[in-house]
C-alpha cells in the first residue's frame, strides 16, 4: 500500500464530495441503530483527519492512523488550529499496533481497497480484531467491483478549484484493480508547476470480505448502501459494512 505524499496538501480541497458532515452524522445513527456505545475509537487510515475531529467534536474519544507523514502533518495542524486534543499514530493499517484496546473502530472513504494484496486485508482486519473489545464495532465502506469496472475503469476526470486543477487518469487492470495517476497543476505567479502521484485500489466481492471478516472474529452484522440504512443494490459504488467483534482474538487462547 503505497502512501499518499503530494497529494496531502491538495487532499480535502479535492474531497468536498466526501461530505465529512454528514458521514459523522450517519455513523453515531449507525451506532444508534446496532445499540452501541462508541466508546475508545479508532479512526484507521484518517488521513488529514476530517472524520476525526467531527467525531472527537461530538464527545467521542477517539484517536487517528496512517500511514502517510504528509496526511498526519496536516491532521495535527487543523486539529491544533481547532483546539482539539486528538492523538494521531504513524501506523500501516496491515500492522497495526496499538496501546490498548478499543470499542470501535471505523474506516472510511474506500481506504481498504488501497489494500491491492488480499493478504493485507487479511492482515488489516486480523489486526483489527486483535485490540478490538468483545462486542465492539467495525464500520467500514468498500468501493465495489462495479465501480471499478464501470465508473472508474479506464476512464479520465478533472478537477479544479481556487488551490489546484488536478486530472485523474485510470487504468483498469485484473482482479479489479485499478492503478490511478493523480497530476496536479498549481499557478503560481503565473506559471503552472506539476506533480504527480501514483497509486492503485482493489475491489472485493461481498463474499471475500465476509470471509475474511469471519476469519478475524467478527460477525457481520449489515452491509448498507453509502450513507443509507438500505441493503446495498446492484449498481452500489461504495458498500458499509458493520461488523462485531464475537469473540476478541486477544482472548482466544
Amino acid at each position: 500500500m503505497k502512501s499518499y505524499g503530494q497529494f496531502a496538501k491538495f487532499y480535502d480541497g479535492l474531497m468536498i464530495d466526501a461530505d465529512y458532515e454528514r458521514r459523522c452524522e450517519y455513523l453515531i445513527e449507525l451506532f444508534k441503530r446496532h445499540n452501541h456505545e462508541a466508546g475508545i475509537t479508532l479512526d484507521l487510515a484518517c488521513g488529514t483527519g476530517s472524520l476525526t475531529r467531527l467525531l472527537a467534536e461530538k464527545g467521542i474519544d477517539v484517536y487517528g492512523v496512517d500511514s502517510s507523514e504528509d496526511m498526519l502533518s496536516e491532521a495535527m495542524q487543523r486539529a491544533y488550529e481547532e483546539g482539539l486534543n486528538i492523538l494521531y499514530l504513524k501506523q500501516n493499517m496491515q500492522s497495526l499496533d496499538l496501546y490498548g484496546t478499543i470499542n470501535t473502530c471505523v474506516c472510511t472513504l474506500d481506504s481498504i481497497n488501497h489494500l491491492t494484496d488480499i493478504d493485507d486485508v487479511r492482515k488489516t482486519f486480523d489486526r483489527v480484531g486483535l485490540f478490538m473489545d468483545d462486542d465492539g464495532l467495525f464500520v467500514f465502506d468498500v468501493n465495489t467491483p462495479y465501480k471499478h469496472r464501470e465508473i472508474l475503469g479506464d476512464n479520465t476526470f478533472a478537477f479544479e478549484n481556487e488551490q489546484v486543477f488536478c486530472v485523474w487518469q485510470n487504468s483498469l487492470e485484473e482482479y479489479d484493480t485499478v492503478n490511478i495517476t493523480l497530476d496536479f497543476f498549481e499557478e503560481e505567479d503565473g506559471v503552472y508547476y506539476r506533480s504527480t502521484e501514483n497509486f492503485s485500489e482493489r475491489a472485493y466481492s461481498d463474499n471475500q470480505i465476509r470471509q475474511l471478516l469471519c476469519g478475524a472474529g467478527f460477525s457481520v452484522e449489515a452491509a448498507y448502501g453509502d450513507l443509507s440504512f438500505d441493503p446495498p443494490k446492484d449498481t452500489e459504488q461504495r458498500v458499509i459494512y458493520v461488523a462485531r467483534m464475537v469473540k476478541s482474538r486477544n482472548k482466544k487462547d
